[in-house]
């Protein structure tokens, strides 16, 4: 127990000569000491008010109220009764005087001249006694104080045992229990020394039971931490609890018991399992609306890549049908009606297949082949796109390559797609590395573009079937997403892998590795159509009109329609093209498509809508796309068309929709058709 040591002391001089104190104040001068000095009984009595004095040296002979006097009067007083008193005098030393100092309670009674050692020694053993006494008296309320607080503790603690909601055990080195509180008893019925192995045994639930049991014994074994959660079966309910213990050890380091909590968590337990049904639940749900929301964008874009190129065909074919050309452009018709059924034969055979491939009808027709025959069958049959964007394909085939089990055909649609898709990803005059390798058992086929590579977030998901980074209407490449899908299924069918990755610089890399052969093995119908007979309609002459649209072949087929009806017609692949020409150039109409690169036709007709408030005059738009859901055709309106019309068009819905927008037909007030545009073309092509 640490005390502070007491301050310096004070001790009370009293004489009604000056010099006597200045002498007294001389011998008894010490750092220890707090002198202080009163010449009158009166004085010393008030100093005696306020203030504790280790001794008193009181003058026998003063006027007024001699030294016994001011002694009876020290004594009445409970504070100072106790003080000790030196009476001091240089008259009288007769027995009489002596003893009555003595009766008044004086330690000493000395005589002047004083002795100043012997003064000295006597003032420092009533010192020192004073300072001890004080150091009891704070050693005795400071241990008043610490006993206080250890009861208030004990109490605490036995509150706090007795209500606290964990239940509290102590058990000795044994594991029996030398104290639970009410808690502990309640939860798991523990009782004084019974061992803790006896109480798992009889309480847990049969299935915990020889865990619990095992791991009790061994941390009781090793005294170490012990923390578990375990059932417990009582008579109605099944109990989960948490129990968690601590070895106590001596000041010594003796191990001497445990102390531990237990602790009923089925709530805690019955809220996980309900939160983990939720959360399954939740992820379920989540699949089920990303799987809508993956058939939905598959849907918008499979419509979008079966219009587009039937627009051309349709078009093109109608106007073959209905007027007259050169060769040359008959030609052309020709060679873009070609191209663009390849295209819509390509994606409807790969609708097909995956459909085949869902239902496990894909079937195969395995013999002895030689991959490099169909590699280069496959490039070659690649060779109008590559020319097309001017990509030069290097081919590297190593002489030591064997033969694979498999179908030929099948084997030659994967080397086609992963191809295709190199192409379609390169930029113009890019390059296509394809090689051919023996490594280890396999026959490995690296396909390698100068493309912009894929997002590492895609990474993983590449080979899903329909699946694309991009699914928007700015999106800069075309596909539906499941060709990659039926090259990773056909090599798996093949007893092969197939491996995308960045290829260190630029581009994507994909790996086909399939199993060399031992030496002893050896159309979807949209809806739409054309109508024969020809209607009588409205000449566009004079109309300006600006075409927009990413898709040359769809861009060339409307400008000779358009010109051919007579209309001024300019044209645009792109927004940033069509915002350029609008700076100088304000057509009576706008023909624009939806789903372009970089910028789509949302963002052009919000562009158009904002320089009409510089123009002073409103321009009639129509939305010319593929996206022909409900949705998309009310997107269009509330955008700022005037009208929505799909892919692939009817020509003459198209030209008495121009000539209907722009005045041509009796209607010279566009505004009007701002306001309803859907009425008014149902008013138009009531007859379809």
């Amino acid at each position: 127990m640490n005390l502070q040591s007491p301050h310096r002391v004070n001790v009370l001089l009293v004489d009604d000569r000056p010099e006597n104190l200045v002498a007294l104040e001389a011998i008894l001068n010490s750092p220890s000491y707090h002198l202080v000095q009163a010449n009158s009984g009166a004085e010393a009595l008030r100093c005696l008010l306020n203030e504790d004095f280790a001794v008193i040296l009181l003058d026998v002979q003063m006027p007024g109220m001699d030294g016994f006097e001011t002694a009876t009067l020290i004594r009445s007083r409970d504070r100072s009764r106790a003080t000790p008193i030196i009476f001091i005098t240089a008259f009288s030393s007769n027995d009489t005087h002596v003893f009555k100092g003595y009766s008044l309670g004086a330690v000493d009674y000395l005589f002047k001249p004083l002795e100043p050692e012997i003064l000295t020694s006597k003032v420092q053993v009533f010192v020192e006694l004073f300072q001890k006494t004080v150091e009891v008296k704070q050693q005795a309320t400071q241990l008043a104080a610490v006993n206080s607080e250890l009861s208030k503790s004990e109490e605490r603690f036995r509150t706090l045992c007795a209500c606290s909601p964990l239940g509290i055990y102590l058990a000795d080195v044994e594991g029996r229990c030398t104290y639970i509180n009410p808690r502990c008893q309640a939860i798991c019925g523990l009782t004084l020394e019974e061992s803790l192995a006896d109480i798992w045994q009889r309480e847990v639930h049969p299935e915990d039971r020889e865990r619990v049991v095992a791991d009790w014994l061994a941390w009781i074994k090793e005294g170490n931490e012990y923390s578990n959660e375990f059932r417990l079966a009582g008579s109605e309910t099944v109990r989960w609890i948490n129990v968690q213990s601590s070895p106590m050890f001596s000041d010594l380091g003796k191990l001497i018991g445990h102390v531990g909590t237990v602790r009923d968590v089925t709530d805690r337990k019955q809220a996980e399992e309900e939160r983990g049904r939720l959360i399954r639940e939740q992820v379920a749900r989540q699949e089920a609306e990303r799987a809508n929301q993956m058939k939905d964008e598959f849907l918008a874009i499979l419509s979008h890549e079966l219009r587009t190129p039937l627009n051309a065909i349709l078009g093109w074919s109608r106007l073959l049908r209905t007027k007259t050309f050169d060769q040359d452009t008959i030609e052309k018709a020709l060679e873009t009606i070609e191209r663009n059924a390849k295209s819509q034969s390509q994606l409807i055979e790969d609708i097909l297949d995956v459909s085949r491939i869902l239902r496990g009808k894909l079937n195969l027709n395995k013999h002895p082949i030689r991959l490099e025959s169909a590699i280069k069958l496959a490039i070659d049959s690649l060779q109008p796109l590559t020319e097309e964007k001017s990509i030069i394909i290097e081919l590297t085939c190593s002489p030591n390559v064997g033969e694979v089990i498999g179908d030929f055909d099948r084997l030659q649609q994967i080397v086609w797609n992963l191809l295709s898709n190199a192409i379609k990803f390169s930029p113009q005059e890019g390059k296509v590395q394809v090689r051919l390798e023996s490594v280890g058992d396999e026959a490995q086929i690296e396909i390698i573009d100068s493309g912009i590579g894929i997002a590492p977030d895609f990474l993983p998901y590449v080979f899903d079937r329909f699946r694309q980074a991009d699914s928007s209407t700015t999106r800069s490449y075309g596909g539906l997403g499941l060709g990659l899908a039926i090259v990773r299924h056909l090599v798996e069918q093949h007893g092969g892998k197939v491996y995308a990755e960045n290829n260190p610089g630029e581009g994507a890399k994909f790996t086909v590795a399939l199993p060399v052969a031992q030496t002893n093995a050896l159309a979807a119908d949209d809806g739409s159509y054309l109508n024969d007979q020809a209607e009588v309609l409205p000449t566009l002459t004079n109309l300006q009109l600006l075409v927009v649209d990413d898709d040359d072949d769809t861009r060339e087929f409307l400008i000779a329609l358009l010109e051919d009806e007579g209309a001024m017609v300019r044209s645009a692949a792109s927004v940033a093209g069509a915002l350029a020409a609008l700076e100088s150039y304000w057509p009576d109409l706008l023909l624009s498509d939806i789903g372009m690169p970089e910028a789509d036709g949302y963002e052009l007709i919000a562009r158009v809508r904002e320089m009409e408030v510089l123009r002073g005059g409103k321009m009639p738009a129509i939305a010319l796309t593929a996206y022909a859901r409900e949705e998309e055709r009310q997107q269009a309106l509330e955008a700022g068309f005037q009208m929505h019309l799909s892919k692939p068009v009817d020509i003459n819905k198209l030209i008495a929709a121009i000539a209907n927008l722009t005045g041509i037909l009796g209607n010279p007030d566009p505004t009007h058709i701002l306001h309803d545009a859907q009425e008014q073309a149902r008013c138009l092509f009531h007859k379809d």
